[in-house]
């Protein structure tokens, strides 16, 4: 067995590509005191903060390190749908990232809740108004998504019981992005973090 050395001030994950070739069977939607909000022509800043307070514990970090004109052209690109879940309170407590540019697919590339709602089933609900979403486009034949080992360790299992299948695993190497001062040091405590 081979170990290959991560260079310092990297990390390491194993990243699972899931794919989805059949519109699932149409469910009851479940029941969440949220609603799914389409977010067009946000602000940069406003997107960056959502996406850090859902993916900094599990050290999310490729739209913050994008500048605004990068960001602007992913999330305000007619083939990208982005909406935002909203607590009672009307306050964003989640984010879904569909993007459509490749032709006949669909990439849920940002699915996620705040850390305070894991663990009450909102991410079947937000989950279910993903695939309804993707698959309303009659061009779609398939959605997939990737997932990673730095990701909430039931995401995967989540991916699977939605219906999705894998297709490839990779390994990706990248700069901790505690290091590179995206993240705070403290992110993450799962993953060790490594001074170079």
């Amino acid at each position: 067995m081979a170990l290959t050395r991560v260079p310092a001030g990297h990390i390491a994950t194993i990243v699972t590509s899931l794919e989805m070739r059949e519109r699932p069977r149409p469910a009851p939607l479940p029941h969440a005191p949220l609603r799914l909000v389409k977010w067009e022509g946000q602000a940069p800043d406003k997107y960056r903060t959502l996406f850090r307070r859902i993916g900094e514990p599990w050290l999310w970090f490729s739209r913050l390190e994008l500048d605004d004109l990068q960001l602007s052209a992913i999330i305000h690109s007619l083939d990208v749908d982005l909406y935002a879940v909203i607590d009672p309170k009307g306050i964003e407590v989640g984010i879904l990232e569909l993007d459509f540019r490749t032709h006949n697919q669909c990439e849920l590339a940002f699915l996620g809740l705040i850390p305070e709602l894991a663990g009450q089933g909102f991410g079947r609900w937000l989950m279910a108004h993903a695939l309804i979403i993707a698959w309303s486009r009659k061009s779609v034949e398939r959605v997939w998504v990737h997932t990673c080992t730095l990701d909430h360790p039931g995401a995967l299992r989540f991916y699977q019981r939605s219906g999705f299948r894998a297709f490839e695993t990779l390994v990706e190497t990248f700069p901790d992005p505690r290091v590179i001062g995206i993240h705070p040091v403290d992110a993450a405590p799962h993953v060790p973090f490594i001074q170079p």
